[in-house]
């Protein structure tokens, strides 16, 4: 927040009816060495927070008529990360709860000391300053993993945009290509942060199972419901859910998430009644969407209120420049689990994954190096620790149907050709086809179907 001005001094605004208050806690807080604004009434709030980003503001609710928090949504919807510190008159604290639950920081009755409210002033700016350390490690350690192209580092930068606020985040891409941990990053520099983080696969359950999962049930709502449950979206009240393979979710099960997302409602399988949960939503998958949604396989009112952020995550191959922070990432994970030492790969190990396509993206290349490892007699992963398929597939061009010398395949056509290849290598065994291309068995038989490929 320290960008708020061109000077490094913390900045604070004091909006305060009380002009003699706002003057004696302006002189204990200059007195700690930060820069410091007045105003009296809620129009002022307005003006001055609407043209400076301030690292705390005091509020006073008798500003908003009647002790209306909505002066509170609106410095979280325009600041995000601003800290405000509310105070109330002692017959309204209900007014100061609200304005907690809408994401002040904390509330103190109007008839304190003004060193009271400079203590908890003091106490809000290193809550903020220990955020901004966690965000910019974080953002450095998700940076080590999924590289530094141009592209990934656009990529980087709306996380660093979106992840303060509350907004729903549509994360687009091939399977493996690192979604989840994009979104655990999301979730991680949020306010949410000390709330649960839950990922739930769209594509790995059937559609009852999957409901049951997301929203619970009550006893005897199906077979086999033996007691209440609570779903995960329960579960991650106050946190953060992540939808992965959200395309692949059911119309039925799309129209319950809707709800949920419209006004934050879930009702339990089996259940008449509905339950209010705080969750942000982040969703991911590697379907065209929009293409979904014009075959009326997925629902066009969900689709715009999932996208209001729309990122999309690069393939592995286009952004090889991570590979040798992948790769340590991955050695150093797999010495801790089996008990290796491998210090590092040769010359040969290195040229074959560099030039190896990767169509499973990131999740192969953690498979590869969990093989490798393994395979390591001593402490250098060579050429032949490898699994077959880099030792003998790097960049090996793929067998498409005899086009025209001027014709260029679509990448649906050389998709369905690689799953045919797979299959064939494979001898049919779709588990291992799904796990090799880095996607789900649902995933798999879904594009099968799609391309007309026999079982």
């Amino acid at each position: 927040m320290r960008s708020a001005n061109n000077t490094n001094r913390t900045q604070i605004l004091v909006a305060q009816p009380d002009v003699a208050f706002a003057a004696t806690l302006t002189r204990y807080l200059e007195g700690d060495g930060h820069g410091v604004d007045q105003c009296h009434d809620a129009k002022g709030v307005l003006r001055l927070a609407g043209r400076k980003a301030y690292d705390v503001i005091v509020l006073d609710l008798r500003l908003s008529g009647q002790g209306d928090v909505e002066l509170v949504s609106y410095v979280r919807r325009s600041s995000p990360r601003t800290r405000l510190i509310l105070l109330f008159e002692i017959t309204k604290l209900e007014r100061a709860l609200e304005g907690i639950r809408r994401g002040a920081f904390f509330y103190l009755p109007e008839s304190c000391m003004p060193s009271d409210v400079a203590l908890v002033v003091n106490k809000a700016l290193r809550d903020l300053d220990s955020e901004e350390t966690i965000d910019h490690y974080e953002q450095g350690t998700v940076e080590d993993l999924v590289g530094s192209s141009p592209a990934m580092r656009r990529v980087l930068e709306m996380i660093a945009k979106v992840a303060p606020t509350d907004s729903t985040v549509l994360l687009l891409g091939e399977s493996g290509t690192g979604k989840e941990l994009l979104a655990g990053a999301v979730h991680r520099m949020s306010r949410r942060r000390d709330m649960p983080f839950i990922a739930i696969n769209c594509a790995a359950l059937p559609e009852q199972l999957l409901e049951s999962e997301m929203f619970g049930h009550v006893k005897g709502a199906f077979t086999g419901a033996s007691s209440d449950k609570r779903g995960l979206f329960e579960e991650a009240d106050g946190g953060t859910i992540f939808l992965d393979e959200v395309g692949d979710m059911a119309l039925i099960t799309q129209a319950k998430l809707l709800r949920v997302l419209q006004n934050g409602d879930i009702r339990p399988v089996g259940s008449t009644r509905s339950k209010r949960v705080d969750v942000r939503v982040i969703a991911a998958t590697n379907r065209d969407l929009e293409k979904a949604v014009a075959q009326n396989a997925f629902r066009e009112d969900l689709y715009f209120r999932l996208n209001v952020i729309q990122i999309r995550v690069p393939p592995l191959r286009d952004r090889l420049e991570a590979l040798p922070s992948l790769v340590r990432h991955f050695v150093a994970r797999f010495n801790a689990e089996y008990g290796k030492n491998i210090t590092g790969l040769d010359e040969a190990a290195q040229v074959l994954l560099r030039n190896y396509p990767y169509p499973g993206n990131v999740r192969e290349l953690e498979s590869i190096v969990a093989h490798a490892v393994i395979m390591a007699e001593g402490p250098i992963i060579r050429a032949p620790d490898l699994p077959e398929q880099v030792r003998l597939g790097a960049r090996a061009p793929l067998a498409l149907p005899n086009y025209a010398a001027d014709a260029i395949p679509t990448l649906t056509d050389m998709e369905a050709q690689l799953i045919r290849n797979a299959l064939e290598r494979l001898e049919g065994n779709q588990t291992e086809v799904a796990k090799k291309l880095g996607v789900s068995r649902s995933t798999l038989w879904r594009k099968m179907k799609e391309y007309g490929i026999a079982k």
